[in-house]
């Protein structure tokens, strides 16, 4: 990418809109990150999987892994170059605002940094104990974190005698370090037990559903259990339809290893649950991996090549490299490649236009050989001619220009974020003053209705603003030669979809009676506010961006074009000038 930009420098066919294109391609790039998300009940050995896959080379545990609950908030494990190694920690307190943790990860100040000393392992393991820190605080302050509702049977936290509960200190973590993997762009979300899901609705509804993998943990020891079976359906199994990047981990295998027992008993009964797995969670038996982690880890720190191949971990990490990560690689390719290809296209359109004026200009000139005065000053009215028609015409495109500017005022009209924040505001007025359930369901429905319907009457302006600019390449092509390109087509399908996506979990996750029963009204609202309705307004920040481009992609290939019969009509006139004042 960057060698086309300095090809299009070289050859002076660089220009802003290009230019600019192909930056935000080269930081989409450098940004671009593989999420993978791993996900597990309370000890499955979740964090254990995780310093074997990927920490093992510092010869201890990273991640605090023990019997029990060891991951009390979400952590992210990344790198960001030109940051310092560190431990970002969002403070418990920020559940009781309105403020998801996306937002919060703009404000560095809202977070407690924990520096990290990459050259000590030691140092590291007790910085990486931060993470999992809890405290004891009173059921009023639990319940305001929305970490307790005395109604709700499936509470994760354990009342003690004295009225008091242990909640995590920190709502979500990021780990940023220079490990290898990391600096190739893969991030890696550590969440909580499963149980936990439902507290932070953004993992539910954002970190989940948009991490391009998930490794769902088993236990060998306690099988499949019913919770399990259902956040594996409700949660990941068929997220947005994302089968092949779901992958199940049946950990603890070395606990089926018997002495007494020969090879061939132990691999069936290792069969046996991989099939047993499968079957419950609906899934072919290729995806489930059946694994000891801490064997793994065990022989990955002892350099012991036959307990690394007992445990298993090689298949697990073969297929995370040869399928996760090439899978990830193809639709950036392809992402890349059919943006490329557009730019080429409109160059190859410039190319063609100058190759056609170059040829067009030595004809007249090579018939120019010879010929006397008058004919040559015939030729010279004629290109003055050409100038004076194709000026008129740039007078017809100024006025397009302003038409396109009305449309597009109309377009973005539908979409306006100041007009959604208002659609906003309005709904959780209507909510907070709703008396009964039904009041505030029919708020709720009234949102989701209102930001499809602007969605729709986009689409409606998008296609009259196509046309119009089909209409005028064509007249332009028509009158002056220029190339007549069709206006690329936008569709917005994919924001119908995400809205619907949306609209499911609403319905699933608050639209019950359970909830509208067990959850106070300004916790209800809250949490609403919290998730769906700052993901519509991702959307529509998304779509306002993704329009601005095709806007500008529509409009810059006759920009173009019109700059460069300009350009050629003043080369024609000058060398026929240059020829009259030599005779």
């Amino acid at each position: 990418v960057g060698n086309f930009r300095n090809w299009l420098n070289e050859q002076e066919l660089n220009d802003g809109q290009t230019d600019l294109r192909i930056q935000h391609l080269l930081d989409r790039l450098r940004d671009d990150k593989l999420n993978v998300a791993f996900v597990a009940e309370f000890s499955r050995g979740k964090s254990e999987l995780i310093n074997a896959i990927f920490f093992a080379g510092y010869g201890q545990r990273l991640l605090p892994s023990s019997a029990g609950r060891t991951t009390m908030c979400p952590t992210e494990l990344m790198y960001e170059e030109g940051r310092e190694p560190c431990i970002q920690l969002l403070p418990i307190e920020t559940r009781a605002a309105d403020t998801t943790t996306t937002e919060y990860k703009r404000y560095l100040d809202e977070w407690k940094i924990v520096p990290l000393d990459i050259e000590s392992s030691d140092s590291m393991v007790d910085a990486f104990l931060h993470v999992s820190q809890t405290k004891r605080v009173s059921l009023d302050e639990a319940a305001r974190y929305g970490l307790y509702n005395e109604k709700d049977e499936n509470n994760i936290v354990t009342v003690h005698q004295d009225g008091t509960v242990d909640i995590p200190c920190w709502r979500h973590a990021i780990i940023n370090f220079p490990h290898p993997l990391l600096k190739q762009g893969l991030v890696i979300l550590d969440t909580p037990g499963l149980n936990a899901i439902g507290t932070e609705p953004e993992l539910t509804l954002n970190l989940l559903p948009n991490a391009h993998a998930v490794l769902f943990i088993l236990a060998a020891d306690t099988g499949v259990t019913k919770s399990d079976i259902e956040v594996w359906r409700n949660h990941i199994g068929n997220q947005q339809g994302h089968q092949k990047g779901r992958l199940v981990v049946l950990n603890k295998i070395d606990g089926l290893w018997d002495e007494m027992k020969s090879a061939d008993e132990i691999e069936r009964e290792i069969d046996k649950q991989v099939s047993a797995s499968a079957s419950l969670l609906g899934i072919k038996p290729a995806y489930v991996f059946p694994v000891s982690a801490q064997k793994g880890l065990l022989a990955k720190i002892n350099q012991d090549e036959p307990l690394l191949e007992k445990s298993r971990l090689l298949a697990l990490e073969k297929s995370l490299s040869d399928e996760l990560i090439p899978s990830k690689q193809e639709i950036v390719r392809d992402n890349t490649q059919g943006e490329i290809e557009q730019m080429e296209a409109n160059i190859r359109s410039i190319l063609d236009a100058r190759l056609s004026g170059v040829r067009e200009q030595l004809d007249e000139l090579l018939g120019l050989r010879g010929k006397n005065e008058d004919v040559i000053e015939h030729m010279m009215s004629k290109v003055k001619n050409d100038k004076e028609d194709f000026e008129k015409g740039l007078q017809r495109f100024q006025a397009l220009r302003s038409v396109f500017s009305q449309q597009t005022n109309i377009l973005f009209a539908h979409l306006g974020m100041d007009a959604l924040k208002a659609e906003v505001k309005n709904t959780r007025v209507a909510m907070v003053e709703a008396r009964f359930t039904k009041g505030m369901r029919d708020a709720m429905n009234k949102f989701f209705k209102d930001a499809n319907e602007n969605i729709a009457q986009s689409a409606k302006q998008i296609e009259e603003i196509k046309g119009m600019m089909g209409a005028m390449y064509k007249k332009f092509n028509e009158e002056h030669g220029l190339s007549q390109a069709a206006p690329t087509s936008f569709s917005t399908l994919k924001y119908h979809k995400e809205i619907a996506r949306l609209e499911k979990a609403y319905n699933e996750h608050f639209n019950t009676v359970l909830n509208m029963l067990t959850h106070e009204k300004i916790s209800l609202t809250t949490k609403f506010f919290e998730t769906l309705a700052n993901r519509v307004v991702h959307v529509y920040k998304v779509a306002n961006q993704d329009v601005e481009n095709w806007l500008k992609a529509i409009m810059s290939p006759m920009e173009t074009q019109v700059r460069e019969h300009q350009l050629h009509l003043r080369r024609r006139l000058e060398s026929i000038k240059r020829i009259h004042k030599a005779t």
